[in-house]
């Protein structure tokens, strides 16, 4: 949140009760959202060895030839959950894109364009953050892909 403020990039903040992990989908159902409006954070690791993070509605499945595209990797797998602290600064149900202990490389699923405001992880359980596509690709310098199966 600190970065979207410091960017001057408008956003809201939600907060919910939340102690575990939880998918996307669950808690958008349990907050009276659209699922396909919130968006997940999945971080992944190429064959080169690079981390990227790939977010894309809570709902759908990634296509890994499409985000290996993407990120012009031959292959790309989903980083092992018990890394993604150690990678991402983040605990599993509170990864964001925004603010990573490094800056990854984003892809944003292209769907996000058919939205006026999407909703992301705020960076821990609990914590949503609203906001415009164009927003979130600018907190992140990230890049829109066709990630979808």
């Amino acid at each position: 949140m600190r970065i979207l403020e410091q960017k001057a990039l408008p956003h809201r903040v939600n907060f919910y009760d939340c102690d575990e992990f939880t998918d996307a989908v669950t808690i958008a159902e349990m907050l009276g959202q659209d699922p396909e409006q919130t968006f997940k954070t999945l971080m992944c690791v190429g064959k080169s060895g690079a981390y990227y993070a790939f977010v894309m509605q809570g709902t759908a499945e990634m296509d890994l030839k499409k985000a290996a595209a993407a990120a012009g990797e031959k292959s790309i797998q989903l980083l092992p959950v018990k890394e993604i602290q150690a990678v991402t600064g983040y605990i599993r149900g509170g990864c964001t894109a925004i603010g990573m202990k490094k800056d990854y490389p984003v892809f944003l699923d292209e769907t996000a364009e058919l939205y006026d405001e999407i909703i992301v992880s705020g960076g821990r359980l609990g914590t949503q953050i609203f906001l415009t596509p164009d927003a979130f690709l600018q907190a992140t310098n990230g890049k829109t892909a066709d990630l979808q199966e």
